[in-house]
This record gives C-alpha cells, sequence and structure tokens, in this order.
C-alpha cells in the first residue's frame, strides 16, 4: 500500500522531533475550527472528511484543545480517524475554563487531561500543551500536577502556551519543556523572542494563527508580489515564509475548507529564494 507520503510529497521542508524524539512533518493541522470553535459542528460529516484529507496528504500533527467546542474537536478526531494511523501525533490542550479564562489548580489540569484521554480514546496524549498560565494559581502547582500526569504515563511531552520568555525559563525548571505555543505569523512577529529561546534550545514552537485569521490571505503587499511570481497564494507564502524562518517552528493552519487544506499543504512544497526573503523583509532563513 503506497503511504501518503510516498503517494504526494508534500512535506518537503523536513521534520522535527518533539522532545527529540517524537518525529513530525512540521506543517501540521489546527482542529480549533471543526466545531465552529464553540458548539456542535454544522457538518460532522465533513469534519471527518477533512481530517481523514489532511491525513492522506501526509499531515502526522493535529492540534486541538479541550476548549475547542467545547470537547466536540477532540471527539471529532477520534470519530474519524480512530483507530489512528502508525506516526499520527494528536496534541492537545487543557487548563482553560469557562469564557476562556485560564483555570490552572491541579485538579483541574487532572480533569481535563483524563477527559481528553477518553474522548480521544488514548491511554497516553504524545503532546498535552497546558492552554494559558493561570496568574492565580502558583507556577510550581500548575506544573507539578502536569509532572505527575507525565510521570504516571498519561502525557509523554509536555507543551505551553502564551509564554514569555521569563515564563518560558521558569517552566523549564519545573518541567521538561518540549513545544511552545504562541501567536505568531507574518503580520504579528511579536514573539520572536521566544521563538529565538526556542531555537537555541530545540524547543518545537508551534505558531498559532499562522495566517492571521486568514488575513494574510489576501494581502496586497509583499506577499502577493512574492506570490504572483512564484505562482502560489499569498497564504502559501505566508507559510512558506514561517517554515523557512525556522528549523524549528512547526506552523498549524486551521480551516473548514478542503480546497483551503490542500493549498495549505502545497505550501510546505515551496522554496523562498534569498531575493523572495529580501522583499518580505527577512534577513537569511535559520537553519
Amino acid at each position: 500500500m503506497t503511504s501518503p507520503a510516498e503517494e504526494k510529497p508534500a512535506h518537503a521542508s523536513g521534520t522535527f522531533a518533539i522532545g527529540g524524539e517524537l518525529s513530525v512533518h512540521r506543517l501540521g493541522f489546527g482542529a480549533m475550527r471543526l466545531p465552529g470553535v464553540w458548539g456542535e459542528a454544522e457538518n460532522p460529516q465533513a469534519a471527518g472528511e477533512l481530517l481523514r484529507e489532511a491525513v492522506r496528504l501526509g499531515v502526522d500533527l493535529i492540534d486541538t484543545a479541550q476548549a475547542y467546542g467545547p470537547e466536540i474537536s477532540e471527539r471529532l478526531i477520534a470519530e474519524a480517524l480512530h483507530p489512528y494511523p502508525e506516526g499520527l501525533v494528536i496534541a492537545t490542550k487543557g487548563g482553560l475554563g469557562n469564557g476562556s479564562h485560564p483555570d490552572g489548580r491541579p485538579e483541574r489540569l487532572r480533569a481535563d487531561c483524563e477527559s481528553s484521554l477518553r474522548r480521544l480514546r488514548l491511554d497516553t496524549i504524545e503532546l498535552w500543551q497546558l492552554h494559558r498560565i493561570d496568574p492565580t494559581v502558583p507556577l510550581e502547582e500548575q506544573l507539578g500536577a502536569i509532572r505527575e500526569l507525565r510521570d504516571e504515563g498519561k502525557i509523554r511531552f509536555v507543551g505551553v502556551s502564551e509564554v514569555s520568555v521569563d515564563e518560558l525559563r521558569r517552566a523549564r525548571e519545573l518541567v521538561e519543556i518540549a513545544t511552545v505555543q504562541n501567536r505568531f505569523n507574518y503580520a504579528n512577529q511579536s514573539a520572536d523572542e521566544v521563538l529565538r529561546t526556542c531555537e537555541a534550545e530545540a524547543i518545537g514552537f508551534m505558531p498559532w494563527h499562522p495566517l492571521a485569521k486568514g488575513d494574510l490571505a489576501d494581502s496586497r503587499g509583499p506577499l502577493a508580489a512574492v506570490a504572483a511570481r512564484l505562482g502560489a497564494t499569498p497564504a502559501q507564502i505566508a507559510l512558506a515564509w514561517q517554515l523557512q524562518r525556522s528549523a524549528v517552528v512547526l506552523p498549524i493552519p486551521g480551516t473548514g475548507s478542503l480546497e483551503h487544506l490542500r493549498e495549505n499543504v502545497d505550501a510546505a512544497l515551496l522554496e523562498l529564494s534569498p531575493a523572495d526573503l529580501r522583499e518580505l523583509g527577512a534577513v537569511v532563513p535559520r537553519s
């Protein structure tokens, strides 16, 4: 049987080993929009088809969260893909309460992790991420609870989301951190210092909203100019720019459209030249 990678080499950008062990293609899929963020999916069958097509195209990193739906994104993933293909990594998150407020109480983090295990039909979550640090709970308690879950075998690798360089440093003193998920895209590079820290420490950097909620797809600036020259779309150039920005970057664009999914995956085939990167305002891509 032909594997997705053999059928279509859609990941010319290479792979990254999460935690130094878990190898994934660098362009993943963000599942926040599967249920429309809040509430049940309008078309669960279409959501399932989208997930299966992503895997067929070679995507082997799917990022979701307990808060998406809430709970519905995880359920849709399990319904569509379980039993999971070998090598597929389902990353999820917990620690976000009602109204998207951080809830880092140890009992809440344990409940989120264990309920995600049930919904995703997993014995171990390969990558479990703290959705937000809760400023009302000592970080030692939050990361201590996560470390216990890891030691119990319920989590393999730990990630954090929306952290500063100092928060990342403090977190790493309490538990090994394999990934960071911060907002980062061509239009918003405010997390560049965090990215540089991840790069220096071989920590995976998963930019959320890599296409700025789709706004970059309609860009009329440098993205559009480079796209026109390469016969691509501005969104594809934005993703290719991220992939060439650093070898630790793992973009997770989300979409509800099969057409956009295929377009996003094809972005990994693009190779931006030094002239392209200069036009986009980049220096040289980090290796």
